[in-house]
C-alpha cells in the first residue's frame, strides 16, 4: 500500500524501497477464522505509525505466503488505499473495530493508482498476498485475531 487516505513486539523487519528511504516494522501472530470454523495463521507486519502506514508494502519484490501486514488506523474511519510503488499483487481484508472482516478487496493490481474503498469506517486492513483470500476460503463475517487488535478490545 503506497498511500492512505483517511475521510506488543516481535522481531524488527526493515523494507528497502530505494536506497532513499526505509521503514522498519515490527511483527505478530495474526489468526483468522472462517465461518467454517477453520483457522488460518499468519505473520503480520505492524503498520502502526505514519510513516509505516504511508509506506506499506511498497517495493517488496516478494512475501512468504503466510506474511502479510495490519494497518492499524487509530479510530474507525472510511478508508481509501491504492497500489502506487506496490510490486506484489495484494488482497486487502477490512476489518472493524472488533475484527471482524467488513470487505475484501482480491489481487489488487501492482503499481495502479485505482483508488481501492473501503465501503465504510474500518479501524485495520490487512494486505496478503494476492489470491491468498480465495484460496483459503476468506469472507466476509470472519474474525481476525492478534495481539494489536485485543489491546483496543480491552482483552
Amino acid at each position: 500500500m503506497a498511500l492512505f487516505l483517511v475521510g506488543a513486539s516481535a522481531p524488527a523487519f526493515a523494507a528497502q524501497a530505494t536506497s532513499e528511504k526505509s521503514v522498519t516494522f515490527d511483527s505478530e501472530p495474526l489468526s483468522i477464522k472462517t465461518a467454517k470454523g477453520v483457522t488460518h495463521k499468519f505473520t503480520v507486519e505492524l503498520a502502526l505509525t505514519e510513516p509505516q502506514l504511508e509506506f506499506g508494502l511498497m517495493y517488496r519484490k516478494s512475501m512468504p505466503a503466510d506474511h502479510g501486514m495490519l494497518f492499524d488506523f487509530g479510530a474507525p474511519r472510511p478508508v481509501m488505499m491504492w497500489m502506487k510503488n506496490t510490486v506484489l499483487p495484494l488482497d486487502m481484508l477490512f476489518l472493524d473495530k472488533s475484527g471482524v472482516i467488513t470487505h475484501i478487496q482480491q489481487n489488487a493490481v501492482p503499481f495502479s493508482e485505482e483508488i481501492i474503498n473501503s465501503g465504510g469506517p474500518v479501524l485495520y486492513v490487512i494486505e496478503l498476498n494476492g489470491g491468498i483470500a480465495r484460496k483459503l476460503g476468506l469472507a466476509v463475517g470472519d474474525k481476525v485475531t492478534s495481539a494489536t487488535i485485543s489491546a483496543k478490545l480491552g482483552k
